[in-house]
């Protein structure tokens, strides 16, 4: 497994393990995820991925604890997740998360204030991680003047701004262009280095997969989804597509076995295959 190498923040509290165990979580009569079971260590990087529909999002919730489990555990920081996750910040798929009345230097600093730090040094806070996601420009913005992708990047700063030990992103970069989304995946893993937190990060890319995670959870396709592979990514940061090609393609088989059975449990002909 990779190792960070970038020293500390001062006073910064270690990331926090996760441990799932036999999770499994229902809707009415359709049963989305059976027999998860997972450990994830503090301080690690893990990416879920699968197709469309597998409970990616579903997991992430679960432990967060906004989602009722049907059976088995999910515990943070040794303690059993019933409510709320209280040492997790979560940075979720939509944009629209953000207060409409605060500018986004206020969004940011919204959190620090909330715990107790005087106005000088939540604005301090803030402006630095505003100018770490490329948004110094737009601090005395409102949400309504910054377009869906600004504003997706305002709510990684709120949730940073926390120091939460625990970090749940759901597909948090999936709203940006090439370029920006590049940019923040790199700043991503200079903060994660920095802080030392555990990250687990929902997306539906590859790419973007093997270039940020310590392990990679491949899930298989649902309904009752569960892990299907878990693979590790032990090549130094940064990495390049060279770096994990072999990986990459490994993953893709893996992937694409599971839309196909997803695909043919819709009634879909696959490969000339009836379902």
């Amino acid at each position: 497994m990779s190792q960070p190498v970038t020293s500390r923040d001062a006073g910064q509290q270690p990331g926090i393990a996760v441990d799932i165990d036999s999770v499994a979580i229902a809707f009415d009569d359709l049963t989305v995820l059976r027999d998860v079971d997972l450990h994830i260590a503090p301080g690690e990087f893990v990416c879920l991925l699968g197709p469309s529909g597998c409970g990616k999002s579903t997991l992430l919730a679960a432990i967060a604890g906004f989602t009722p489990l049907a059976g088995g555990s999910v515990a943070s920081n040794g303690e059993q997740v019933r409510g709320i996750n209280t040492h997790a910040g979560v940075v979720f798929q939509s944009s629209e998360a953000l207060f409409d009345w605060l500018t986004a230097e206020q969004n940011v600093a919204y959190g620090p204030r909330m715990r107790g730090k005087g106005q000088a040094e939540s604005r301090r806070i803030a402006r630095d991680l505003l100018k770490k996601v490329g948004l110094s420009h737009a601090a005395q913005k409102y949400p309504r003047e910054l377009s869906g992708g600004m504003k997706q990047r305002v709510q990684i700063a709120r949730v940073l701004a926390n120091e939460p030990r625990l970090v749940l992103m759901d597909e948090p970069f999936g709203a940006l262009d090439a370029q920006t989304r590049h940019v923040l995946q790199e700043e991503l893993v200079r903060i994660w280095e920095r802080t030392g937190c555990t990250i687990v990060f929902v997306t539906h890319d590859i790419d973007e997969s093997v270039m940020l995670a310590d392990r990679i959870v491949v899930m298989t396709a649902g309904p009752e989804a569960k892990i299907k592979t878990v693979h590790e990514v032990d090549f130094p940061r940064p990495r390049t597509r060279h770096d994990v090609a072999r990986l990459y393609d490994i993953i893709q088989d893996d992937i694409r076995v599971e839309v196909a059975k997803s695909l043919r449990s819709q009634g879909v002909d696959v490969d000339g295959e009836a379902a």
